[in-house]
């Protein structure tokens, strides 16, 4: 049930009366015309915005065409009142009852109240994390790995068929870098001083690695040549690196159903293929580059490479996939892990990328678009940094990374559920400040706290009514007396859990998880009001042992609302509690 949904049908059908008498032209896009909360609570339950969209293309005025609207909504039973306002906004006063019928549709529906059919058959898959096999994750790739799970979980919510993929960056230099590190911690294993240089991994994380590399193999590569040990050393360096990689992603919650490996790409002939389907519409060539934007002319030596025509697809400069040497770029095999997602049958494809790859997104985009005419889109969102304070003062780096905090020190320090919700309270191209006293709390500047708080409440309500008797399965509670909702706040509580099916629409289509976090506050500080409320208001207080039916039918309200906290703590990942401690 989208009670929005439904009043907008309602519009439509008023608009499509008025064509009908001759008072709007019969060839308007209604595309336009949407019903939503309002600005201001005070001026109505929901607003329509269809005389402002329909004046131009119809040749009158708004206000005109919302006080015919207006008559006609009014004969809805479900409308109160239609009021013109401003230069043709209309706003729309709600029936108790609707309110009323949303709380029992939310208790009937379950977890399935607000899911939606928008992605119904459609498949997509998401890229997530991705980090260079190097090393553990840090704090950084924790934000990735918690918006790109959460937004898997939002995705499947509203229908689609979701694939989690990791992509292992592990056909590059640096896992060469990765495997000389490993060397120098094998040779230490065996006693020998060893010195890091500028550009190896330092970290103590790379100890035990050393250690197993000298149990599985002894001493045969000490004192050997790199051509000797080079290639064996990165691959079981790399294995050590991602079952690493996979233990932090388990500690916070995240599950992948692909890990794809780079290196996969090399020496199969699936890099040719993909140059080949672009060579195919005529958008690979042999060129020369323009320099570099803030290059002196002299200090450019130009040089023929295989250039990609990005330009064609929306891109600023063509790019370079084939070096002037044969070499391949690191763009080449990029293309081609998307077309093999796009062979795989994707409708739909995301990238979570960390914000220092914001000069990737046009080039990536563009070769998506090529590869498939259009027809596949690519969203790419990326994720700005995070800064960590303890006690005031900045969190200082992991002694076992070496470099940096890493992802099981955030998760060690506060938790997964707290590390997950506290990813998600800023949108993700937005900067986010992590502090960990704050986010420990117990306090309404706590979002995470807060949420869990009202669920608890809920709980412990449910709890005391069980022992005092008062039937609350969800049956019972569906079929109460639900007149008795009248109160403002306990209508502010039902009008927000309308909201739910639409709120979750609207992060489903724009890819915005962060979205149900913001509105999972906004609902448990519509239910503590309710609350305080009853602290002066005996007869709005959720349980009146004297009052079995008013009490049964307050306490839908309530657990409607741990319906809907429920589902949407599922999306980011948190596990509801219903004891606070």
């Amino acid at each position: 049930m989208n009670l929005f949904t439904e009043i907008r049908a309602s519009v439509l059908a008023a608009l499509d009366t008025m064509q009908g008498r001759g008072e709007l032209p019969d060839d308007l896009d209604m595309t336009n015309v949407t019903v939503e909360p309002p600005r201001d609570a005070a001026h109505g339950d929901m607003a329509t915005n269809a005389a402002m969209v329909l004046a131009k293309p119809s040749g009158q005025k708004p206000r005109d065409i919302a006080e015919k609207l207006a008559t006609l909504l009014a004969a809805d039973d479900r409308i109160e009142s239609a009021e013109v306002a401003g230069p043709g906004f209309l706003n729309l006063r709600l029936a108790n009852t609707l309110w009323q019928d949303v709380v029992r549709t939310a208790l009937q529906g379950g977890e399935a109240y607000g899911r939606s059919e928008l992605g119904k058959g459609k498949r997509v898959n998401v890229e997530y994390v991705s980090a260079n096999p190097t090393g553990p994750l840090h704090v950084g790739h924790t934000r990735g790995a918690v918006f790109g799970d959460a937004l898997a979980s939002l995705l499947d919510y509203v229908g689609y068929e979701v694939t989690r993929e990791y992509y292992i960056n592990d056909g590059g230099a640096q896992v060469d870098v990765l495997a000389r590190s490993v060397y120098l911690r094998y040779l230490e294993a065996h006693g020998q001083e060893i010195a890091f240089e500028d550009g190896t991994y330092p970290g103590d994380y790379l100890v035990p690695v050393g250690e197993a590399l000298k149990e599985k193999v002894g001493d045969d590569y000490v004192g050997q040549p790199e051509d000797v040990w080079l290639s064996d050393v990165r691959d079981f360096a790399t294995d050590a690196m991602m079952a690493l990689i996979r233990e932090d992603l388990d500690a916070l919650g995240v599950r992948m159903d692909v890990f794809y490996s780079e290196k996969s790409l090399y020496g199969t002939g699936r890099i040719e293929q993909a140059l080949d389907a672009l060579q195919s519409k005529g958008l690979i060539y042999e060129g020369v580059l323009e320099p570099p934007k803030g290059k002196k002319p002299e200090d450019w030596e130009p040089r023929e490479q295989t250039l990609f025509k990005s330009t064609a697809h929306g891109d600023d400069v063509d790019r370079p996939v084939k070096k002037s040497d044969g070499d391949w770029t690191y763009f080449a095999p990029d293309i081609a892990y998307h077309y093999d997602k796009v062979e795989r049958g994707f409708d739909a494809l995301i990238d979570v990328f960390g914000a220092d790859h914001g000069g990737y997104v046009k080039r990536m985009k563009a070769a998506v678009s090529a590869l498939t005419d259009g027809r596949v889109p690519l969203d790419i969102k990326l994720t700005q940094l995070v800064k960590l304070y303890k006690d005031g003062q900045p969190f200082k780096m992991s002694k076992r990374a070496g470099t940096f905090v890493t992802l099981r020190d955030v998760v060690d320090q506060v938790g997964a559920d707290v590390t997950r919700f506290v990813m998600l309270t800023r949108k993700n191209d937005a900067p986010l400040d992590f502090d960990f006293d704050k986010v420990l709390e117990q306090s309404k500047e706590n979002p995470v706290f807060y949420v869990q708080y009202a669920y608890a409440r809920i709980s412990s309500v449910m709890r005391k009514a069980r022992e005092a008797g008062i039937e609350v399965d969800d049956a019972t509670l569906a079929a109460a007396d639900l007149s008795v909702l009248r109160d403002t706040a306990q209508l502010a509580v039902a009008k927000k859990l309308a909201e739910w099916p639409r709120l979750v629409e609207i992060a489903g289509r724009t890819n915005e998880p962060h979205r149900v976090a913001f509105y999972l506050y906004d609902l448990a500080s519509d239910l503590h009001s309710l609350w305080n409320r009853g602290n002066d208001v005996p007869e709005l207080r959720f349980l009146e042992e004297a009052d079995t039916a008013g009490s049964q039918a307050k306490i839908a309200l309530a657990r409607a609302v741990t319906v809907v906290i429920s589902a949407g703590l599922g999306i980011l990942g948190v596990t509801p509690v219903e004891e606070m401690r």
